[in-house]
């Protein structure tokens, strides 16, 4: 095969996104979530790796959380990783990390990234489907199991664990 095949094949595979974002809960338990501004519904803070710059998705959960809520923190252990449909784009495959239990100091200190947040806030986890949509509520709440439980990842299909 020689290299111009070798790219055409290369341009020609299925396309996939990737994410990475981390889970911060404050010492009562709430989650840190993050309100878009391109977008209905809320998030955690984190975003698309930058795999052409070669980052990892650790290394994008660190530098999408310092970009977006001003924090620069390195991110715990990986809690899950989601395989996600959408309707409207690529399947992602979403890493979410362990992020530290913030304190008012820390809080206090969170500087959204205007471009893209309009706000943040500290939600209950019982109140988690009213701010998280489609899987998304069920990929936090797996993630928040594995942390409480200090199991190994889990690996999600849209939100649900797979089966070994």
């Amino acid at each position: 095969m020689t290299t111009t095949d070798y790219a055409t094949y290369i341009a020609g595979l299925p396309r996939v996104l990737a994410a990475a974002a981390t889970v911060f809960q404050d010492a009562e338990g709430r989650v840190l979530l993050v309100e878009p501004n391109y977008r209905d519904g809320w998030a955690l803070p984190g975003g698309t790796i930058e795999s052409d710059e070669g980052e990892t998705p650790r290394r994008a959960a660190r530098r999408e959380t310092a970009e977006e809520i001003g924090l620069d923190l390195e991110p715990g252990r990986l809690l899950a990783v989601d395989w996600a449909r959408g309707p409207a784009r690529p399947p992602i495959a979403a890493y979410l990390y362990d992020g530290e239990v913030l304190d008012d100091v820390q809080l206090k200190a969170i500087r959204l990234q205007e471009e893209e947040l309009l706000s943040w806030k500290l939600v209950e986890r019982v109140a988690l489907d009213q701010y998280l949509l489609g899987s998304l509520g069920d990929r936090v709440r797996a993630a928040l199991e594995v942390r409480d439980s200090g199991t190994g990842a889990v690996e999600l299909e849209d939100g649900r664990p797979v089966a070994p």
